[in-house]
């Protein structure tokens, strides 16, 4: 009986422009005989219009599929074949090499196994090559290979492979990347790639394909304890309820004790599912559908564990991002995290440095901006299951989503939790907000007035604040300007400076509104992020957002301060509404249009739509004990 076939390879080919990525892949699946005849044909007429080899068909063009790839002769998206040989099957990912789709090197990156890393033996290691490397191994690629390409174009020099080697096998090291090969090829003729080149003599190692054959990736099954991340809660009728997901670590059978985290409630394994059948057992890499007995509260974004190792708990978290937005991180801006299948609120709490990735060292930054690595301190909204992504990359790569547009921020890496942070519990109070609400006999609100400089806010404000005080009501005044004196006199004017400003401010209207105050906060808070921040730290009901619009040129008229006069001179920087934006709200709970209406009557719409009385009478002295 033959031996089985090795585990599907997954690897990520990655270097920098014009290192022959494309040539590798097409002349792989050329000399495997995975391309049909019909796209060769394609191929054959596409290389007389864009290919780069004159008469000859251009392998490259087997992968490079965009019409703007071609015409320019790079990758500049990640393109995913598949083939095999007799011995293996292979599922490779192209990642471009320009400096501005590192992103797409990142996603490439996450689902691999091993790395190729190809570099061009006229140029020898650059700093793309470096960049691909480390996010390669920040991704979990722990096995790599060197594939020094266009070797008949330097004579095939030894010198010259043995000093890239040398070069390269630094960087790995230093990250620590196992399995390390380093191979001297040809893409465009095949020599070493897919057959022995006759050219170099003084390598006597495998080809490329060969040692793609034969590499060893795959984890031992039982390995690490079992981790499954609930992906949906299945019912279709009431005698049946089960939770799919994909094993992502270690072996589950019918009978084991698993445990449901963050929950930490306890059950056993009833059955296992696998499409119309069940079986005994599952490991790593199966999609099942458990059942258990007795019947626990599970949901989607827990994780079904082994009992006896349960996997850990936190709401901090230090990690490693590749930032992938075009607009620069700001601590403090909230954003969606998504952890295996997990979503959660979260908000970067610190930059602790930014990696140059040409050498490795550790600089000191206030922003990430596009492409840059860095690590960080991140803060959930609650704790998340997870586990470092040294131990688990199911559990411990996560992406970071912009609020406002749904758009991926970052891809990341959990390093460990903050422990400080995790064991900062909720001390529960006696006296609550509603106990403190009714001894004022007022509903507590946080009133938040934004727009443009000059539209009227502060105006209305503190009319708003005389007429409930007039009325015999509680209140505070929060105004940007003031807190600028003290709470927030640090800060300056960027946009990373005003995310902070924001979040301070919105933390201690909450704390006021928890006092029983009726808080009025009239800010331009430019972001719509920020705004949502604001609100989702304040029951429902508890936040009014008024939207204080007058036009730039109303504004700018009026300009008490002269402000809108020393931007537009370029005297000020980052001024909303000139050289920095201002997000309209759209859905705010009252717009008052300042253009149309006075300050007098602004307060009066504004007073009608306040809820200020309490819901219902009650003492406070019935308050629950």
């Amino acid at each position: 009986m033959p031996p089985p076939m090795p585990p599907i390879l997954r690897f990520v080919l990655c270097g920098s422009v014009d290192d022959g990525k494309s040539t590798v892949i097409g002349r792989l699946l050329y000399d495997c005989r995975q391309v049909y005849s019909d796209e060769l044909g394609r191929v054959e007429r596409d290389s007389a219009r864009y290919g780069t080899q004159g008469t000859e068909t251009d392998l490259a063009l087997l992968v490079d599929g965009l019409r703007d790839e071609r015409e320019q002769g790079i990758t500049i998206d990640v393109a995913y074949r598949s083939f095999e040989t007799p011995r293996r099957r292979f599922i490779v990912a192209d990642a471009p090499g320009h400096e501005q789709y590192t992103r797409n090197m990142a996603t490439g990156a996450s689902t691999a196994d091993l790395a190729v890393v190809l570099v061009d033996a006229r140029k020898g290691v650059l700093p793309q090559t470096a960049r691909h490397t480390r996010i390669a191994a920040m991704f979990g690629v722990r096995r790599a290979v060197l594939a020094v390409n266009k070797m008949d174009l330097v004579e095939w020099d030894h010198e010259i492979f043995e000093s890239i080697r040398a070069s390269w096998r630094a960087i790995a090291d230093e990250i620590g990347l196992a399995g390390v090969e380093a191979i001297p090829v040809s893409a465009l003729t095949g020599a070493n790639l897919t057959r022995n080149g006759a050219s170099a003599p003084w390598y006597a190692g495998p080809t490329l394909l060969a040692h793609l054959e034969t590499v060893d990736v795959e984890e031992s099954p039982a390995s690490r304890p079992f981790r499954m991340p609930v992906q949906y809660v299945n019912r279709p009728h009431a005698d049946f309820r089960g939770y799919c997901g994909r094993v992502a670590a270690g072996a589950v059978a019918v009978g084991d004790a698993v445990g449901i985290s963050p929950a930490g409630t306890e059950s056993r394994v009833a059955s296992i599912v696998v499409g119309d059948g069940t079986r005994d057992q599952a490991t790593r890499g199966d999609y099942v559908t458990l059942t258990l007995a007795p019947d626990v509260d599970v949901t989607r974004g827990d994780v079904v564990v082994d009992a006896d190792e349960p996997v850990e708990v936190a709401d901090q978290f230090q990690a490693r991002l590749v930032w992938m937005h075009d607009e620069p991180l700001a601590v403090g801006r909230p954003y969606v995290m998504k952890l295996h299948s997990r979503e959660v609120g979260t908000a970067v709490t610190r930059i602790r440095h930014r990696l140059d990735v040409s050498n490795g060292n550790e600089l000191a930054a206030s922003v990430l901006k596009l492409n840059d690595l860095g690590t960080v301190n991140l803060a959930t909204n609650r704790p998340v299951p997870f586990a470092p992504f040294d131990e688990s990359r199911a559990l411990g790569g996560f992406i970071l989503i912009d609020r406002a547009t749904n758009a991926t921020a970052a891809a990341g890496t959990i390093l460990f939790p903050l422990m400080r942070a995790a064991n900062v519990k909720w001390q529960h109070l006696y006296v609550s907000k509603e106990v403190r609400s009714r001894l004022k006999l007022q509903r507590a609100q946080c009133v938040w007035l934004t727009g443009m400089s000059a539209s009227g806010k502060s105006t209305i404000a503190n009319l708003l604040d005389r007429r409930l005080t007039i009325e015999g009501r509680h209140t505070y005044l929060l105004d940007g300007d003031n807190v600028r004196h003290g709470l927030c006199r640090d800060l300056g004017f960027t946009e990373a400076d005003r995310v902070e400003n924001i979040r301070r401010v919105a933390e201690v209207a909450r704390l006021m509104v928890d006092a029983g105050l009726i808080v009025i906060v009239a800010f331009i808070s430019p972001f719509r992020s920020e705004r949502d921040y604001a609100r989702s730290l304040f029951s429902p009901g508890d936040f009014v957002e008024v939207f204080v619009d007058a036009s730039l040129e109303a504004c700018a008229a009026r300009d008490p301060k002269g402000l809108y006069a020393k931007a537009l001179r370029g005297e000020i920087r980052n001024f909303t509404g000139v050289d920095s934006p201002y997000e309209r709200p759209e859905r705010p709970d009252l717009r008052l249009d300042t253009e149309s209406f006075s300050p007098e009557e602004c307060v009066e719409l504004l007073t009608d739509q306040l809820d200020r009385e309490l819901p219902a009478p009650h003492s406070p002295l019935t308050e629950d004990r």
